[in-house]
């Protein structure tokens, strides 16, 4: 019985051609990458025209690093957090509310969730907290019968107007993305849960809306962050958070753009820290839909360290 010869290339022995000329052997040549390089050098030599345009402008960058943990911006700061998570909080349970509401087959439950939609996310939020704020001038006292009665104008403070005025546009926003995330769960999950004989409340609770919570919480996050920044609006309503006071020091002290950057500097901070929280978040919920998690950015730096410790000999 013959043996059969391999027609692969790679199985094919090593060794001298038919005719007698030993194999050439192969010379790589790397893919010169020239635009990468130019790319990288015109990306320098613009940083490079920023950084000197701003080291030849009339900031006293002093004032700036000696300011950045005065105790005012401090507190502007934890006021900005405060209502920040107080915000998102309302936001995220309006959301999840008019989210059910928008998917129900109730019609006037529908309805409603719809044109609280359209409303808020239809007006600016500027506009909204500009409203809060005015409220008073329509509405003197807020009465609710026997549970509560008050003057208009001691209920709505700064931060009520703050936290109505940012919490309300965003449940706007968290209720769509909550209503993708329960859309993205297949529908056979709560067909089984209703066979088990799980109720409707049930059901969403324990098997829907854990399931959605790997395409609700990155968008979330992302909302998150943007209000943060969004958060700067409610100095317009006398709410002294990070851009207020730092903007009061500035007027003060007639160090206006050196204040503004000092606001910069723990605005980044902020969305830097949460950025953060947000990928160990995003990487908890993503256990059981992937092999394997990706690395956290402590890994990562591990593993480089690692690599750039290897000995030429070793990685040979």
């Amino acid at each position: 019985m013959t043996d059969k010869i391999s027609k692969d290339p790679a199985a094919a022995p090593a060794g001298p051609t038919p005719s007698g000329v030993p194999y050439e052997a192969i010379k790589a040549i790397p893919v010169r990458h020239y635009g990468r390089w130019v790319s990288a050098v015109v990306v320098v030599v613009l940083l490079g025209w920023l950084v000197y345009a701003f080291s030849q402008g009339d900031v006293v960058w002093a004032t700036v690093w000696d300011k950045v943990f005065d105790p005012s911006v401090i507190s502007g700061m934890w006021n900005t957090i405060i209502i920040s998570i107080s915000s998102m909080a309302l936001g995220l349970v309006l959301g999840i509310v008019f989210a059910v509401m928008r998917l129900s087959k109730n019609p006037v439950t529908g309805a409603v969730a719809w044109l609280y939609i359209w409303f808020f996310r239809g007006t600016p939020v500027y506009v909204q907290l500009l409203v809060w704020f005015n409220l008073s001038l329509i509405f003197h006292y807020i009465n609710l019968g026997p549970i509560y009665k008050n003057e208009t104008v001691d209920v709505m403070t700064p931060f009520m107007v703050a936290l109505l005025g940012l919490g309300l546009n965003e449940g706007a926003y968290m209720a769509e993305i909550v209503r993708a995330g329960i859309q993205s769960v297949d529908e056979g999950q709560t067909e089984a849960a209703h066979a088990l004989g799980m109720s409707s409340t049930k059901t969403m609770g324990r098997i829907v809306l854990p399931q959605a919570m790997r395409v609700i919480v990155p968008p979330t996050g992302n909302e998150f962050i943007n209000m943060l920044k969004t958060s700067s609006l409610v100095s317009a309503v006398q709410y002294t958070e990070l851009l207020r006071a730092s903007s009061n020091i500035g007027n003060t002290a007639g160090a206006v753009m050196e204040m503004l950057f000092v606001a910069s500097i723990w605005y980044l901070a902020l969305t830097s820290v949460f950025s953060i929280g947000q990928y160990y978040l995003e990487r908890r919920f993503a256990r059981g839909a992937t092999r394997n998690l990706p690395p956290t950015p402590f890994q990562r730096v591990k593993k480089n360290i690692t690599t750039f410790k290897r000995s030429p000999e070793g990685m040979a």
